[in-house]
Formats: C-alpha cells, structure tokens, sequence
C-alpha cells in the first residue's frame, strides 16, 4: 500500500492532473506516467477524483459493452464488457479513507484505471480492435 502523504505522491498527483487536462482525457493511472504507485486521477462530470489505493469491493451482475480508448492506445478503440456499477474504496489526496459508489461513465473509467494499476490493459480485455479517424 502507498502512502498518501509521502511527497513523491503528493508531487505527483497534480502533474498528473495536468498531464490528464492537456490529454482531454477521463482518467489516468501512475503507471502510464511510468510510477509503480497505486495511482489514478480521473475528472469526470465536472468532478476531479484521487484514488489512491483504490479497490473494488463489490460490483453489479449487469455488464455493459462499450467502446473504450486508452491514452496508451491513441485513436484505437476497443469492445470492453465491464459492470454497470461499482463500488470501491480508496484514500483521497488529502490522506481521507472514503467510499464511492459509481456508475455508467465514472464506473467505467474507475475500472479502466484499476486495470492499469493491476498490469491489465484494453488488449488483455478485448480482441476486438477498432480505429476512428480522430
């Protein structure tokens, strides 16, 4: 387990916050910023989320497809089922245990980030590759 306060994370996060910003996109994982930490930011809705140390604790039967791009994966897009919802916990920037309850796009995007820091990637998921013209 990281911890949250200890300075190389706390000099990370908003490097990669900006890194995501300057990226347009969703979430983005500490390993993809090449950092074995257990670290992602996501913004989505408006709402920025830190999770540090996030986990999964229980997760919907009901499974969604959807196409999913990486920003490790520019202009590819890809079939991933994942459950509708989740719920997980994880410790927040500030050090705070919480709990988070998501679905549809923010539950999607946690689990995608997750993935990352577990050393699964979209092409571990799915064998159906597509490409859009972005």
């Amino acid at each position: 387990m990281n911890d949250p306060l200890d300075p190389e994370i706390q000099k990370l996060i908003p490097r990669m916050i900006e890194t995501l910003r300057k990226s347009n996109g969703l979430g983005l994982a500490a390993p993809q910023v090449k950092k074995t930490i257990r670290l992602c930011v996501i913004e989505e809705g408006g709402v920025l989320y830190t999770l540090i140390n996030p986990k999964i604790k229980s997760q919907s039967k009901n499974k969604i497809i959807m196409d999913e791009g990486c920003l490790s994966f520019p202009g590819k897009f890809f079939l991933i089922a994942r459950p509708e919802k989740v719920k997980i916990r994880y410790t927040d920037g500030k050090g705070e245990n919480r709990k988070l309850k998501a679905e549809g796009l923010l539950a999607r995007t946690i689990q995608h980030e997750i993935d990352h820091l577990d050393g699964i990637l979209l092409t571990d998921r799915s064998k159906i590759k597509k490409t859009k013209k972005l």
